[in-house]
């Protein structure tokens, strides 16, 4: 009997730490960089679905950055990896890298 409690936790563990990655990766957005504008904070990014924020369609859109140094790290026509949030401002990159 201890021996099926056993692996039923460690089942139920690594499907938590599974479900875990994939909602991680699902808020990932793909996309390219087509305009960058430091001196407003902005970011114009091409990119593909963005389910996280209700968009099922590609299309190309402005974004605020959380942090203004993102903006240094990339140059136009850079692919790149992206999270945002939506605010009452708008769309807000909070994380972004270089595709791999």
């Amino acid at each position: 009997m201890n021996r099926i409690i056993r692996i039923t936790a460690v089942l139920a563990l690594t499907l938590s730490f599974a479900t875990g990655a994939l909602a991680a990766g699902a808020a990932e957005i793909s996309g390219e960089v087509k305009k960058i504008d430091e001196g407003a904070g902005k970011i114009t990014l091409k990119h593909g679905p963005a389910k996280s924020l209700g968009m099922e369609e590609p299309m190309t859109m402005v974004y605020r950055v959380k942090d203004a140094a993102m903006l240094k790290q990339v140059k136009v026509g850079d692919k790149v990896t992206f999270e945002a949030e939506e605010a009452s401002s708008g769309y807000t990159v909070t994380k972004m890298q270089k595709a791999k």
